[in-house]
């Protein structure tokens, strides 16, 4: 595991880049490069023994990396950034940079995470209403993180930053139940 101070400083060197008026990529771009090299390359043990390896001269890691970004046909500023991350011996932190970069893409487009329960699988069309919805209540753009929690009644709970929404069978019965004990004489 990499300290979480260095992979934010890769995060954010990438997040400068593909945020930057004159980018030659998008940010949601960026990511999707980035995810399609990760799944492609952590599904094969040994290519990933060797990418980590300090053993394997650099010249041999940056061939595999660029005949791999290749094949997927990767934007040059993904290839780098990957290729700074094998030369510095960063490897085994991609994943963790990914998942970073992630955040801090959010923040510098505006965005807010929400982390939703629902009680069952949400339609295209409730999870775009759901998000319109918290986006209105919230007052800034929201990107919703939808998980199913089969403890869930019915409805869903939403979690935007300190702020919990709950719309849920479960805490609305709580809810009722607070209020019948306060009313009692």
């Amino acid at each position: 595991m990499t300290s979480s101070t260095i992979v934010n400083r890769y995060a954010n060197a990438l997040a400068d880049v593909v945020t930057a008026p004159n980018s030659v990529i998008p940010p949601a771009e960026a990511m999707a490069q980035l995810r399609t090299f990760y799944a492609s390359t952590s599904s094969v043990p040994e290519l990933q023994a060797v990418l980590a390896s300090p053993a394997v001269p650099k010249a041999r890691k940056r061939a595999v990396i660029r005949s791999i970004a290749a094949t997927l046909g990767l934007k040059q500023v993904i290839v780098n950034f990957l290729l700074v991350l094998s030369d510095r011996r960063r490897w085994s932190a991609l994943h963790e940079v990914i998942d970073a970069l992630d955040l801090v893409l959010d923040q510098h487009l505006g965005f807010e995470r929400a982390e939703v329960k629902s009680a069952y699988q949400l339609s295209d069309a409730q999870g775009n209403e759901l998000q319109r919805e918290l986006e209105r209540v919230a007052g800034r753009k929201i990107r919703l993180s939808i998980a199913i929690d089969p403890e869930l009644i019915g409805g869903v709970t939403a979690r935007v930053g300190s702020t919990v929404y709950d719309g849920s069978v479960r805490g609305q019965l709580a809810k009722m139940r607070q209020s019948f004990a306060a009313n009692r004489f």
